[in-house]
């Protein structure tokens, strides 16, 4: 998931750097002031125990509360304008796949592509959006290709939709992401994404 082949991916692992990096300020500045907290000299004068609480103020409301609450407000922000971001679109060039998921293997059909469905493998063209539509015949199952984008569950007798896309032809790794029971980790599959030109071979014949 941190070496993305697609721009879902792309903007994935960019949400999950800028969480790690938001994450880690706030980590650092609670050390600080738990560190300040330790060794903070006694105040002996009025006048510094004054002094003393108006810093206090500043550290427990200023930074303590009020920096990683303004954090996490922009962190949520950008979580939701990433999420509408990765919803799927309406595309001139779009490709829907249907994979339905079941204990434990994967079939994948081509919608009115007229080629038979493959089992383990999904074909996709590089370079253009997927649509993928997911559904399962017994328990939850997850479809998960890290590259190429998030994960999304697969429920009997429901059709979620995930976009993905592959920026360049080659051979991804996915895997259902759900626990399924005994059996579980041979829960994997491949996406193969085309050149145009094995696409459109794939199309005619049924075969890269």
């Amino acid at each position: 998931m941190l070496h993305p082949a697609g721009p879902a991916a792309q903007t994935i692992a960019d949400l999950w750097w800028i969480m790690l990096a938001c994450g880690l300020a706030i980590f650092a500045l609670v050390m600080i002031l738990l560190f300040s907290a330790l060794h903070r000299a006694a105040n002996r004068s009025g006048q510094g125990a004054s002094n003393d609480e108006r810093q206090t103020r500043v550290w427990v409301w200023g930074f303590g509360l009020g920096f990683p609450l303004v954090t996490l407000a922009a962190l949520t922000g950008y979580g939701l304008v990433i999420g509408e971001r990765l919803l799927p679109r309406t595309a001139s060039d779009l490709v829907t796949v249907q994979a339905e998921a079941r204990q434990w293997a994967w079939t994948f059909r081509y919608a009115g592509a007229g080629v038979p469905a493959t089992e383990g493998v999904l074909h996709i063209p590089a370079g253009r959006p997927v649509d993928v539509e997911i559904t399962s015949t017994d328990v939850i199952h997850s479809f998960w290709v890290p590259r190429l984008a998030g994960k999304l569950d697969a429920i009997l007798g429901h059709v979620n939709v995930l976009r993905i896309e592959a920026a360049r032809p080659g051979i991804y790794s996915g895997q259902g992401a759900e626990f399924s029971g005994r059996g579980y980790r041979e829960d994997v599959f491949t996406v193969e994404a085309h050149d145009v030109a094995s696409w459109a071979s794939f199309l005619r014949k049924g075969t890269p």
